[in-house]
């Protein structure tokens, strides 16, 4: 089985380096113009339930069912959400989330590790699913946090969390072969579905 784990479309606060977290922001008319059609057409997709991914999903595979799985929602960054880094550069508990490696509970938020066990648990299950179902395909439209979450846990060659984060319509194909035996997804290519 092949994997797509796609990340959404820009947004304003994409543009403008804001953390979006759980906040609904819509793409940006930038975000929605910069996107291109697959070149394949699933019966489903399954989205976070986020209005960026459901659009991003709806531009990419305009055909497909979008089956909304809320625990693949990107992490709850709690009081730093709307705001960007430099607004938050002399915020002591700012500054003590990123001194720490951004791994602590965001003030009203998540922990990462809360955040990734969350993400994981869920792709697996998903995995699991359409594995004995005996898909071909499974496609997950979600966030750049989803991807590093359960990239990081999961993929073969093994990065860093920060190092499987995709621009704004990317992501990646993975072989689902090894998934049986060993919990791991095989990387096959990075992917972009944007026109630039």
């Amino acid at each position: 089985m092949l994997i797509y784990l796609l990340r959404h479309g820009a947004t304003s606060y994409n543009a403008e380096g804001r953390y979006q977290g759980r906040t609904a922001v819509p793409l940006s008319a930038e975000g929605r113009a910069a996107l291109a059609p697959a070149d394949f057409s699933p019966e489903s997709v399954y989205v976070s339930p986020l209005s960026r991914a459901a659009e991003t999903a709806a531009i990419l595979f305009p055909g497909a069912a979008q089956i909304p799985v809320p625990a693949l929602t990107e992490m709850d960054f709690g009081v730093f959400e709307g705001r960007t880094w430099r607004e938050m550069e002399c915020n002591s508990d700012y500054r003590a989330w990123v001194e720490g490696g951004c791994t602590g509970p965001c003030p009203g938020g998540e922990s990462r590790g809360e955040f990734s066990d969350r993400v994981c648990g869920a792709f697996a299950q998903l995995v699991d699913q359409e594995l004995a179902s005996g898909a071909e395909r499974l496609v997950i439209v979600a966030h750049s946090g989803t991807q590093m979450a359960a990239l990081e846990r999961f993929a073969l060659p093994p990065r860093g969390y920060f190092d499987w984060k995709s621009p704004c319509g990317g992501g990646f194909l993975l072989d689902a072969a090894p998934w049986r035996d060993h919990r791991r997804l095989e990387l096959i290519k990075e992917v972009r579905f944007t026109r630039d």
